[in-house]
């Protein structure tokens, strides 16, 4: 292929509808650098100090199995774990805002309208169903930091402790390991009870229909375990327990809109 072949491509590319979307969403993104960057040094200079109030919180013996130790295997790792969680809590903030940020431009942009009449896609417009959604994503989340905390990851911990225990091993673990096995658990309890709010949103947009996810419900399916081996302790137990909530959020979804639309769209 020749250099004006490879030109003209490029070109063709950057003209399309596909082309225009990413182009003003990088010109976009670009020009909301410094907000980005502000956003993620005020969480980051705002939650440094709690950290460690934090992890004191998480290693606290009462939330501990028997016999279980938490160590520091090197003199920084205890910083570099405070510098983590507030970087993470930064990067939190800059994320709500982009996505905000690109579902409020990205929607009024002619490429992406065009393409949404293309599709008969039915995109719901600010007021009271736009709340109501944002409410039940975020009930949504509390439940699955409440399945999480109080069912998931004491479960696991239980079994996993006991486990090596009967092997005759000493129960030691490293601080920072604990922490990331915590946050894992939680943020996939968090995200996969959204599939409830998913599952809606796309067939009242009708992005697609209840035929083709009834059709497509073996691979839901594998992506829930593939989640659950993604953010899980790689034991059958665990996998179950992440991706079968998962799961039957998505089927309950799919019932309901059964029984609430008499008719296929």
């Amino acid at each position: 292929m020749t250099d004006d072949s490879i030109e003209a491509t490029v070109k063709r590319l950057a003209e399309s509808s596909g082309g225009q979307i990413l182009t003003a969403l990088r010109d976009g993104l670009q020009r909301s650098l410094p907000a980005y960057v502000g956003l993620f040094v005020l969480g980051f200079v705002t939650s440094f100090p709690a950290t460690s109030r934090l992890i004191a919180w998480l290693v606290d013996a009462d939330r501990l199995p028997a016999d279980v130790d938490i160590i520091v295997v090197s003199p920084v790792e205890f910083l570099f774990l405070q510098l983590r969680i507030a970087s993470s809590f930064g990067l939190m903030l800059v994320t709500v805002f982009m996505v905000v940020q690109v579902a409020r431009h990205g929607v009024r942009h002619q490429a992406i309208q065009a393409r949404f009449q293309e599709l008969d896609v039915r995109l719901p417009r600010p007021g009271p169903t736009t709340l109501l959604a944002l409410a039940a994503a975020l009930l949504l989340m509390f439940l699955g930091l409440f399945y999480a905390w109080y069912v998931l990851i004491p479960m696991l911990l239980d079994y996993l402790t006991s486990d090596a225990q009967q092997a005759g091993l000493s129960t030691e673990w490293r601080l920072s390991s604990y922490a990331g096995f915590l946050v894992n658990l939680l943020a996939a309890s968090a995200v996969g009870f959204q599939a409830p709010l998913v599952t809606t949103v796309v067939l009242r947009a009708r992005l697609v229909s209840r035929k083709q996810l009834v059709q497509s419900r073996r691979g839901i399916w594998f992506g829930a375990f593939v989640l659950g081996a993604l953010m899980s302790p790689p034991d059958p137990l665990s996998l179950f327990l992440v991706a079968l909530p998962v799961i039957v959020l998505f089927e309950a979804a799919m019932q309901v809109d059964r029984f609430t639309r008499s008719e296929e769209t």
